[in-house]
């Protein structure tokens, strides 16, 4: 188990991620496409990506990479640097800034667990050659297995990240943090990662904490190793129907029609209902917003979640409802 403690100020300084964060979801989505585990969500993405990595040369040009990302244990914390949360491009310049010192360190304590190919050792050295070459297939391989299908990504963050901002209005930070159950336990400033790989204890000592909320993330969260480093938790979200590329609709449109025609498909409350969960709202507030009944508004968003266009989620007494990638681009069209 990890245990995260905070202080009263590391409980104000604790934010959610503001995107979908590039970096993290490459080297998870390694580890995922390594991992034995199957989810049926992501099998035809697996399927893609093992026919794009199959040949000689593909297989040559990701070999270090898919070493320093084993599917299971430790991998390096300089590969998920803090300033990804600003960019992909910035992220990858961050990587190839990496003190050589703790480079060594990262890939040390890798290869005590894992075996590395030949140009680890050189990385280990500082080498810029074989950094670039590092950074060059991590720009290759996100251009195959995450570019495709960013849409689809930031769309289920998204609606991760209106879950966990009605739980702060409600709440404050302590309701965020207990918004993160069932695979996480807030109680008295400790917040427990459970079936965490090991046992250790993260005291955040004001630095507050940065939550990155994940498609490609397994079921269990990751913190970085280091405990010097800015305080991060990557945490899975749902995956809202799994991957498939996206293309046509919600690339913009004229939005006075979309909802006319939209009105003339669904009808004009369903399609009311629809634009509601833009944001995400409960089923109390569809009813309030549309003014109709509780068993009405109930009734319509099993319709529009039992044809793909909604997800719920229960949190006590209140179901959340917020548009899958399939109804952001019905809404968009």
């Amino acid at each position: 188990m990890l245990k995260i403690i905070f202080t009263s100020e590391d409980v104000l300084r604790t934010r959610v991620a503001p995107a979908a964060d590039p970096i993290w979801e490459l080297v998870l989505s390694l580890h995922l496409l390594q991992g034995r585990r199957r989810d049926p969500l992501l099998s035809e993405w697996r399927r893609g990506m093992s026919r794009n990595l199959r040949n000689a040369r593909a297989a040559e040009r990701f070999r270090l990479l898919l070493a320093l990302n084993p599917p299971r244990g430790y991998f390096p914390d300089f590969l998920t640097p803090y300033a990804s949360r600003d960019g992909f491009q910035a992220g990858l310049e961050a990587v190839r800034g990496t003190p050589v010192d703790l480079m060594r360190r990262d890939l040390i304590r890798l290869a005590e667990e894992n075996p590395l190919p030949a140009p680890a050792a050189a990385l280990a050295r500082g080498e810029p050659e074989v950094l670039h070459h590092l950074t060059d297939s991590m720009a290759r391989y996100h251009s195959l297995a995450v570019t495709p299908y960013w849409p689809r990504i930031q769309a289920a963050v998204e609606a991760d990240r209106a879950r966990r901002a009605r739980a702060m209005l409600d709440g404050g930070t302590e309701g965020l943090l207990a918004s993160l159950r069932p695979g996480m336990r807030y109680a008295d400033g400790v917040l427990e990662v459970l079936d965490y790989p090991d046992s250790r204890e993260l005291h955040l000592e004001g630095r507050g904490l940065l939550l990155v909320p994940s498609f490609f993330c397994a079921p269990t969260p990751v913190a970085l190793l280091d405990p010097t480093l800015p305080p991060v938790l990557v945490y899975p979200v749902d995956r809202l129907g799994g991957l498939g590329t996206t293309t046509g609709p919600g690339a913009g449109g004229n939005p006075d029609g979309t909802r006319e025609a939209l009105a003339a498909l669904l009808g004009r409350t369903r399609a009311a209902v629809l634009e509601a969960a833009d944001d995400g709202c409960t089923t109390g507030e569809v009813a309030r917003r549309l003014s109709i009944s509780a068993a009405s508004a109930s009734q319509h968003t099993t319709v529009l979640r039992n044809a793909g266009l909604l997800v719920s989620h229960r949190d006590r007494n209140t179901v959340l409802h917020t548009l899958t990638p399939l109804g952001r681009a019905v809404l968009d069209a």
